[in-house]
């Protein structure tokens, strides 16, 4: 059963894509008593008649005296500001009142994660640990897609759940792979400053937040200042650790080669370049393998993408290869339907599989990374940093 919380004049349009058995609540006080009277209770819808602080105000006491339990919350349009504060509340996802197809899939994804108890990622036993393979994905500047391209590739890797995949978001101050996937920040990588040293499977479970069937995530920080206070060692920890209980570890990178940044490329078995066909961005690329050459990292784990690669910015492909001198193994196009993904929290590889870019993504993982031998592990060039 689930708690749409709407007076009733609303909550007949919502009722259908709610579920099939759905009661309802006038305001949030009833839908209160309600959970209370129902300890099985699980989901929350609140509509968009509901003022948004109290709904936010809900959302935080619910994820600290039942944390199994989901809110969805309903509004009259898609505000990034909105989103984010849900996030930071708890709320497990925010739709848009006539995306009715949303609503239902949002719906479907909270429950499947709270039969799982948000949050909680199953511990392998030591029998089980794996070898898994570090995927780290970087551009030298931003918005060329890079989150998006994480986010993608790992949910092709995850591939409904046959594999095991996480997404470690290291753009502690600005990351967006929360939202991208409209995960629950309950955890995130600033609770492992108390590990620091002995990170182990049991704390770097303690820190996953729970996506979709296969893919869990590392989340950044939500709160100003937080990303300063973690070290680089503890990316370290966590990135030598998360490949004992994964099948792959895909690592979303801020635009800039820092300690944590050269911590993840030292940890990885395959570099992700990206870049899209335009001066500043292929400029960046061409510094970016430079500084890789530099740190001695091998050539084989290295594959360039080009994003957007069918843009008509008076750049021909000739000219993209002189400038990167390097073999550019997937060209993903461009198109409107990415960033309407984005804004509905649903990766385009899943919501829409043969869509020319998701097939380019698909393309791209099975062909260079799921076809391909692990690479040996580099040495770490700290006497360069």
């Amino acid at each position: 059963m689930t708690i749409l919380c709407e007076p009733a004049a609303g909550a007949g349009q919502l009722s259908p894509a709610a579920g099939s058995a759905v009661v309802t609540a006038a305001d949030l006080a009833e839908a209160g008593r309600l959970l209370a009277a129902d300890p099985a209770e699980l989901l929350v819808v609140v509509g968009p008649s509901i003022g948004l602080d109290d709904a936010l105000a809900f959302a935080e006491a619910l994820r600290v005296d039942r944390p199994a339990a989901g809110v969805v919350l309903v509004r009259e349009a898609l505000d990034v500001v909105v989103l984010t504060q849900a996030l930071r509340a708890g709320v497990r996802e925010v739709v848009a009142r006539d995306d009715r197809t949303s609503l239902a899939d949002a719906c479907a994804r909270s429950r499947a994660l709270s039969a799982q108890v948000t949050g909680v990622v199953p511990r392998p036993r030591a029998e089980e640990r794996r070898h898994g393979q570090v995927i780290t994905v970087f551009a030298a500047k931003g918005g060329c897609g890079k989150t998006t391209l994480a986010v993608n590739l790992a949910s092709v890797l995850a591939a409904g759940g046959a594999r095991s995949v996480c997404l470690v978001d290291l753009d502690l101050a600005f990351g967006d792979v929360g939202i991208c996937l409209r995960a629950e920040p309950v955890r995130t990588i600033v609770h492992g400053l108390g590990m620091l040293g002995h990170v182990d499977v049991t704390g770097a479970s303690s820190l996953l937040t729970a996506c979709r069937p296969g893919l869990s995530a590392l989340l950044a920080p939500v709160e100003p200042g937080d990303a300063e206070r973690i070290p680089a060692s503890l990316v370290g920890e966590l990135l030598a650790v998360l490949p004992t209980m994964f099948d792959f570890v895909v690592v979303d990178t801020p635009s800039a080669f820092s300690e944590h940044v050269l911590a993840a490329m030292d940890a990885s078995h395959h570099h992700v370049v990206l870049t899209t066909p335009d001066v500043p961005s292929l400029k960046n690329l061409r510094v970016t393998l430079d500084m890789l050459d530099l740190l001695s990292y091998s050539h084989d784990i290295r594959s360039v993408v080009l994003n957007r690669s069918d843009s008509k910015v008076g750049l021909t492909m000739d000219d993209i290869d002189r400038v990167v001198r390097s073999d550019i193994r997937a060209h993903v196009p461009s198109s409107r339907d990415v960033p309407i993904s984005v804004n509905k929290g649903n990766p385009i590889v899943l919501d829409q599989p043969r869509h020319p870019v998701s097939e380019a993504i698909a393309r791209f993982a099975r062909e260079h990374v799921l076809a391909e031998p692990v690479a040996a592990a580099k040495s770490s060039k700290r006497w360069f940093r």
